[in-house]
């Protein structure tokens, strides 16, 4: 059975960076897409970025574009997103998630297996 495993939350002020990390195991290789999604108390999970495994596009969405950076390690087999200018209002539980169907986007229901999430707290 694979799995996904997020790590590289933690607690960091505002303006801050962090990087996580979703380390990607046990799964035939064939899968369009991985992303990054958050759920914040109260609120849906949302998503945030996602890459393309064959060309490496990628897309982001709106409260993030320009802050947050999606990459990928192939030979690893690891996904990252880059967090810079963090804010309050990006404190959350975020996930990685990947999806074996197309189209890919940015709704949760499109991904087909998850990580357990790691927490990203940002305050001062």
């Amino acid at each position: 059975q694979g799995q996904l495993v997020e790590s590289g939350g933690g607690l960091v002020p505002p303006g801050g960076s962090l990087k996580l990390s979703c380390a990607i195991s046990g799964f035939t290789f064939g899968y369009f897409a991985i992303a990054w999604f958050r759920q914040a108390p109260g609120k849906e999970r949302e998503g945030l970025a996602w890459i393309k495994t064959n060309d490496g596009s990628t897309s982001y969405s709106n409260p993030v574009l320009g802050r947050f950076t999606i990459s990928r390690d192939k030979a690893k087999n690891t996904a990252y997103l880059q967090m810079d200018d963090l804010k309050p209002e990006d404190t959350a539980v975020y996930y990685c998630a990947i999806t074996y169907s197309l189209p890919v986007g940015m709704s949760p229901q499109m991904y087909d297996y998850w990580g357990q999430g790691t927490r990203v707290t940002v305050s001062s």
